[in-house]
């Protein structure tokens, strides 16, 4: 049986030019925990927040290039060579009507250009430390891909 490394990404502020997100490991069996003297069950771990560019609803708006955040979905990724980059990033594939969909480190929304910019959103319409959080993801898909695990991240 095939094993899946799950990514889910949770918009959670849709902004005029910019949308942050939590992105969410999703675990295989939910984990139940003690928290202040109750028990949670939790079926994600948090990683970082992300930043994207606006998000428009495709069916009714019209889409632009380099300012439109990629439909909600499940998507595949792969780490490969980014040309532009120079170097190995996560890349999300299949992504309907775009293209060169990647994570990558940046803080503003201008530095997305429809890719996906992890962080922590510290400050308003910026995610900051993006590098470190880039190379922290980049630590949890590779020990995925060891373990021969496929890589999938969903949108809400």
């Amino acid at each position: 049986m095939k094993k899946y490394y799950e990514l889910v990404l949770v918009r959670i502020a849709k902004m005029e030019n910019y949308t942050i997100g939590r992105l969410y490991v999703k675990y295989d069996k939910p984990v139940v925990k003690c928290v202040d003297g109750e028990i949670v069950t939790e079926d994600k771990r948090y990683l970082c927040d992300t930043l994207e560019p606006r998000r428009r609803n495709l069916k009714k708006e019209k889409k632009v290039l380099g300012r439109t955040a990629i439909p909600e979905g499940r998507y595949r990724i792969v780490i490969t060579k980014s040309f532009r980059f120079k170097c190995w990033l996560p890349q999300v594939r299949e992504v309907p009507g775009f293209s060169g969909i990647r994570f990558h480190a940046g803080n503003y929304p201008s530095d997305t250009r429809g890719c996906i910019l992890p962080g922590w959103n510290r400050k308003k319409g910026m995610v900051v430390n993006s590098r470190a959080a880039l190379q922290m993801l980049m630590q949890e898909m590779t020990a995925a891909l060891d373990r021969d695990e496929q890589i999938w991240l969903t949108i809400m």
